[in-house]
């Protein structure tokens, strides 16, 4: 089926529209557009710049996608926003095309929900099956990694990195990187405990479950140290692989700058 466009919108014939795509009302769609088959521009959407739709997105009103990236270095080059399949962008998200300071591109997987007023800035990367909440902001350079959820008005400081399955509170403060399959909490945010919801809604199983909120305790609670902490649940048989890939996660973490394993390249 061919695309459905709003005589009220104003699409650029040169921008690239898939199968099934329907754009509504008074919807902006630039001429380095590409809008895979399937998706919805509700209304009043604007696509600026180099950004690239998959599949069956539903982009709500108010929505501004490929806006210039807030950084006064930016010198106009042509670098995009690339956004996957499945995903439910709500009113008012705005996603912000990357700088020149890394590879170009601000990227959003697949299956996410992005609720309203939520903001992507220039060069983060957002995996899948990811939820922003309401008035929820990222900071340039800002990865969150596949599964995690970050309640309302949670802000992120650039370089920060949010670790797979991990759920960061409301109104949290995120200076430092949030550790996969923690809760975080705080302003600064602290990983209180391990994201117990998360990990049995995704199947993890009760031993992975043990280990890894054991693994909480000797790190966060205990203070023993990482080296202690690996040789304590080696010794328990505790040492499974999301209980490495946490600890790695750490050890990454601490080597980084203001508690931001990714601080490396600035400082480089």
């Amino acid at each position: 089926m061919s695309a459905t466009i709003s005589k009220l919108a104003e699409v650029d014939p040169r921008a690239e529209i898939g199968e099934d795509v329907e754009i509504g009302p008074f919807c902006v769609v630039g001429p380095h557009a590409k809008i895979g088959d399937g998706t919805k521009l509700i209304s009043q959407v604007t696509l600026m710049g180099h950004v690239e739709l998959g599949r069956h997105n539903r982009v709500y009103p108010a929505v501004i996608l490929g806006g210039e990236p807030q950084d006064i270095s930016y010198r106009g080059t042509d670098t995009r926003v690339v956004i996957g399949d499945n995903n439910m962008i709500r009113e008012g998200v705005t996603i912000n095309r990357a700088s020149e300071k890394e590879d170009g591109v601000t990227s959003i997987g697949s299956n996410n929900f992005l609720m309203a007023n939520s903001h992507v800035a220039h060069d983060c990367k957002v995996g899948n099956r990811v939820v922003l909440a309401n008035g929820t902001l990222l900071g340039g350079h800002v990865h969150i990694d596949d599964h995690a959820s970050l309640s309302g008005n949670a802000c992120v400081h650039h370089y920060a990195t949010v670790g797979s399955y991990a759920f960061v509170s409301g109104l949290s403060r995120v200076l430092h990187d949030v550790p996969p399959f923690m809760l975080a909490d705080g302003m600064p945010t602290r990983p209180r405990c391990i994201n117990v919801v998360a990990l049995k809604r995704n199947d993890f199983s009760p031993e992975s479950i043990k280990a890894l909120a054991e693994a909480h305790r000797l790190i966060y609670r205990a203070k023993v140290g990482l080296d202690h902490a690996r040789e304590i649940l080696r010794g328990n048989d505790q040492l499974l692989p999301h209980v490495n890939h946490l600890l790695t996660f750490v050890q990454t973490q601490q080597e980084g700058r203001h508690g931001r394993a990714r601080e490396r390249r600035r400082a480089a």
